[in-house]
């Protein structure tokens, strides 16, 4: 019976070339006998073992490298069995039969996924426990069709290649494998041999969902359904809400550098749990926008170049630690906003790239499959697979870690094939136009499946040109996102704001030019991590002029971007004015709250927070131009704006009036839409938050002169770089008064 065994195959075996390893190991029918082979090449003896009866049958061995046969009778045709080693030092050690098991995924699967449309194709590919005829294990399937042998490494089997090879399933391109006994917390990697050149690679999982912690790179078997979660409400409610018209207040967040210990280290998942859920709830925030939490080698990447996109990195603990931080979150009412990074993927070795020896989730040719400015690989949105790839890792983070919305980062560079190319470094699409046609399909799909698949959840797009629609419907031609960062407006704003003073009246119109674009696209006004790096200088930095007006400066900016249509988001630091400019490699500056200053510029951002949630005008209609009214745009020679904003009940509104000169007006006038007593809601200027009182003894009852196009009108004594936002005092809301004298 053994010479039926070709000595090629056994040779391809022992040599670790093997394509199709149970054609040779495993069990075999032979006429009435039955014949069992293992490989076990650090091995003595091998015996095969009756798991029911206990009833054992010794192995030959067929070859000198550890190839192991039992020539038996009927009896074991159909019966379960694993074997028992002896090694070198007699330890013995029992391990079951990979070969005798069936795939795990199944045609209808291999199909959707060869489709683009296995949406839940993390739940096949990848590594996940299960028990099959009683026998628990580890099912193991990557997708990689240009290799002619992949095998399963890992400390289990001393990281031998030759020990469990894959099998290919009907040439699909899925390899696949279930190693018996094996358990949770196995570190593992696919060896891959291409037919392409000789490429062999060992290559973390594209679906794994642990990884170790960098510089490793093996992933880690883990089961993500132990965490027992307490947020049923929260997802409930969210499924049911209409995100464009609530208040949305983001703290923009790199989890590395918020705070650490006292000692330097990250602050892990759970430690971030009982602190920072805590701090955004007591500081008004409604949202958390992480940056990308995906696994990735680079500490100063700041999680943009990722290797692991199913698992949140292993820097901060494990998997069900980052579950019970989002949790904590939804306990204390703040949605979780994560960064996804679907532009592009690093070239370090154990990832994507070159996976299976070829370009297979990017472009061969770098004039589509290389970003020439991030010395990144782009993927090829027009491959079924990758897109597949792509679209049921957006769902993952949604629908398994109960992450409310998702920041697409770098839109343009994905719409785009000449995104920061010269003419000659780009192909044109079908129709010789630049437009990416692959991308601008794949994010249309994942908008519409987001938004059917996980209602009330977001989709931020960044995206810094002029393009058409990105948050209109896909059915009326727009991408589908939920909203867009205005960009324009963030560089604008930051220009003006950084001008000194006397020089603001000749580019007054910087800061009313957004209102041109304002309701062409559900805005989000970023203040973000981008503004504050590579020596662009922090917030309070920008600001011209001496100690005090930076700090007035601050104020004033906060106040306009609250008050202005369009949902807010700003990056951790900029509420405590941290001086110097944010670093990945250390924590925030908290030591500067013991300064009053500081304090006191918190406590305005605390404030402000607060009083824009209790504010309906502030977030009902931020996206029709009947939420918002100039009241004054034109006021260059006082360096004043002033309008209005209404909540859906037209009755319910605010007005708001912005000096941007560090010189006080008295008796500014400007018009009222309703005759009452204007309170002063919130005054930037007051010396709660640093500044020199300047107000209206906490209102002003409005006159019966007509002005600025309305009925009424009400006469300010405006603060210096400061701003007001009066209320009607008969309105019914209940706003508190925080003004100056």
């Amino acid at each position: 019976m053994t010479s039926r065994i070709h000595s090629d195959a056994i040779n391809a075996l022992v040599e670790g070339e093997i394509g199709a390893p149970s054609t040779i190991l495993g069990r075999h029918q032979m006429g009435d006998a039955v014949s069992i082979r293992a490989f076990r090449p650090w091995a003595k003896t091998v015996a095969v073992i009756m798991t029911e009866t206990g009833e054992r049958a010794p192995m030959a061995r067929l070859h000198k490298d550890g190839l192991f046969v039992a020539e038996l009778d009927a009896t074991w045709a159909d019966a379960a069995y694993h074997f028992e080693a002896l090694a070198v030092d007699d330890e013995p050690e029992l391990f079951g039969d990979p070969y005798r098991f069936p795939p795990l995924l199944t045609d209808y699967d291999v199909y959707l996924f060869s489709q683009g449309e296995h949406h839940e194709i993390y739940e096949k590919l990848g590594a996940h426990t299960r028990m099959i005829d009683g026998v628990a294990g580890v099912n193991f399937a990557v997708w990689a069709p240009n290799c002619y042998r992949v095998a399963l490494i890992g400390d289990f089997n001393r990281w031998d290649a030759r020990i469990h090879p894959m099998e290919n399933r009907n040439d699909s391109g899925i390899w696949e494998i279930f190693v018996p006994g094996l358990e949770a917390g196995a570190r593992y990697k696919f060896e891959v041999r291409s037919h392409n050149r000789g490429y062999s690679a060992a290559k973390s999982d594209p679906y794994g969902f642990f990884h170790e912690l960098r510089p490793h790179t093996a992933s880690i078997v883990y089961n993500l359904d132990r965490y027992q979660w307490n947020d049923r409400e929260w997802m409930a409610a969210r499924a049911q809400s209409d995100p464009l018209r609530q208040p949305m207040n983001i703290y923009e967040l790199h989890l590395g550098s918020w705070k650490r210990n006292a000692d330097g280290n990250y602050l892990t998942y759970r430690e971030l749990a009982d602190e920072l859920p805590a701090y955004l709830s007591a500081m008004g925030y409604t949202h958390l926008e992480l940056l990308p939490v995906a696994e990735h080698p680079l500490d100063a990447s700041w999680g943009y170049q990722v290797t692991g996109y199913y698992a949140p990195t292993s820097r901060f603990g494990a998997p069900e630690d980052f579950m019970a931080l989002v949790d904590r979150c939804h306990q204390h009412n703040i949605a979780v906003i994560l960064d996804w990074v679907p532009a592009h993927f690093p070239k370090d070795g154990h990832g994507l790239n070159y996976f299976d020896g070829t370009h297979l989730y990017s472009h061969e040719d770098p004039r589509q499959g290389e970003h020439p400015d991030w010395g990144t690989m782009i993927f090829n949105y027009a491959r079924n697979e990758v897109r597949n790839f792509l679209l049921a890792n957006a769902l993952f983070w949604l629908k398994i870690y109960h992450i409310d919305g998702m920041r697409v980062d770098a839109v343009s560079s994905m719409i785009y094939l000449n995104f920061s190319r010269e003419d000659e470094d780009w192909i044109p699409n079908e129709y010789g136009s630049h437009e990416n046609l692959g991308a601008l399909a794949f994010l249309r799909e994942f908008n519409t499946l987001v938004h059917a698949e996980a209602p009330g959840a977001v989709t931020i797009a960044e995206e810094s040109t002029s393009w058409p629609m990105v948050s209109r419907p896909t059915y009326i031609g727009g991408l589908g996102f939920t909203l867009k960062w205005n960009m324009g407006w963030m560089h604008d704003t930051l220009k003006y704001m950084g001008l000194d003073p006397v020089h603001r009246r000749f580019h007054h119109h910087q800061i009313t030019f957004a209102s041109l674009y304002a309701f062409s696209e559900n805005f989000v006004l970023p203040l973000s991590h981008d503004e504050v790096v590579h020596l662009k200088g922090s917030l309070i930095a920008k600001m011209p002029g001496d100690y005090w007006q930076k700090f007035a400066g601050l104020r004033l900016l906060f106040a306009y971007q609250y008050t202005q249509v369009g949902k807010i988001l700003n990056f951790m630091g900029n509420e405590i004015a941290q001086f110097s400019e944010w670093s990945e490699a250390r924590s925030l500056d908290w030591h500067l709250l013991g300064y009053e200053k500081h304090e006191q510029l918190q406590a305005w951002a605390r404030d402000l927070n607060h009083f824009y949630r209790e504010q309906p005008a502030l977030w009902q209609v931020d996206f029709e131009s009947e939420g918002f009214r100039w009241i004054e745009a034109n006021d260059a020679d006082y360096g004043v704006y002033s309008y209005i904003r209404y909540a859906e009940d037209k009755d319910d509104f605010l007005i708001i009036a912005l000096n941007c000169t560090p010189v006080a007006r008295d008796n500014y006038r400007i018009g009222a839409p309703a005759a009452g007593f204007y309170r002063e809601a919130l005054n930037s200027d007051a010396t709660a938050y640093g500044g020199s009182n300047v107000g209206n003894l906490g209102g002003v009852d409005s006159q019966d002169i007509a002005s600025h196009g309305l009925p009424y009108s009400i006469s300010l004594r405006l603060p210096p770089l400061g701003a007001l936002i009066l209320k009607r005092e008969d309105s019914s809301d209940s706003a508190r008064f925080t003004g100056g004298a």
